[in-house]
């Protein structure tokens, strides 16, 4: 896709793979999807005044928590967990990737439709797991529909709409999270809520906030 945005494709562009056996997730992870998930990208051209490119993560994010609330029963619980995972009973059921190519944008999110991976450092799920028979390309219209009304959003309102939007479909305030960073050590503390720009709040024993940009999440179990 993101050659497809230096050749002048347009924001809006939704690009659909039937399979994916080399994609890729946070931090250089290999990232496959067999046959039945959702594998798709979708372009945003930034223009000015638009708010911080980073906080794209989050519009998607809320989209694609809108879109699979709409397919989940009432009963099952979703929620997001920072920085792109969308996790189902617990389990993480979706990622979100952002690349960023001058002036564009591109935005990759997988949702685990009809399998899962089993993965050594955390729990997976699919909605077919839960009792949900969608398909990819119904998944991907609904998913379309709410990026796109998010987006004006973000443009129009700000970050602020968005982020209140995250935050309310998110784990509550206080949950225990372990943040673990790029240069491999680890943060332990609350879920503090996320700064004015989307970045993660720690509230760590001393009590101290501590603000994280980048980091793998998980949330630690009592």
């Amino acid at each position: 896709m993101l050659l497809l945005a230096s050749r002048g494709a347009e924001e809006g562009l939704w690009l659909r793979a039937e399979r994916q056996t080399a994609g890729r997730g946070r931090m250089g992870r290999v990232w496959t999807a067999p046959p039945g998930n959702l594998s798709a990208s979708t372009i945003v051209r930034l223009r000015p005044g638009d708010p911080p490119p980073a906080s794209l993560a989050l519009v998607a994010a809320v989209a694609l928590y809108e879109a699979v609330r709409v397919f989940l029963p009432a009963e099952v619980p979703a929620q997001l967990k920072w920085p792109n995972d969308l996790l189902v009973d617990g389990a993480k059921a979706s990622g979100i990737l952002l690349e960023r190519g001058g002036d564009a944008v591109v935005i990759g999110i997988g949702v685990n439709l009809t399998h899962h991976p089993d993965l050594p450092d955390r729990a997976t799920t699919s909605l077919a797991a839960h009792g949900v028979a969608a398909d990819a390309a119904t998944t991907l219209d609904v998913l379309a529909e709410a990026f796109a009304r998010w987006l004006a959003r973000w443009r129009d309102q700000g970050i602020g709409i968005v982020r209140s939007a995250w935050l309310a479909a998110a784990h509550p305030i206080g949950t225990a999270l372990s943040a673990r960073l790029p240069d491999g050590s680890a943060i332990d503390g609350l879920f503090d809520g996320l700064d004015a720009d989307g970045a993660l709040i720690l509230r760590l024993a001393s009590g101290a906030r501590h603000v994280i940009h980048a980091a793998d999440v998980f949330v630690l179990k009592d």
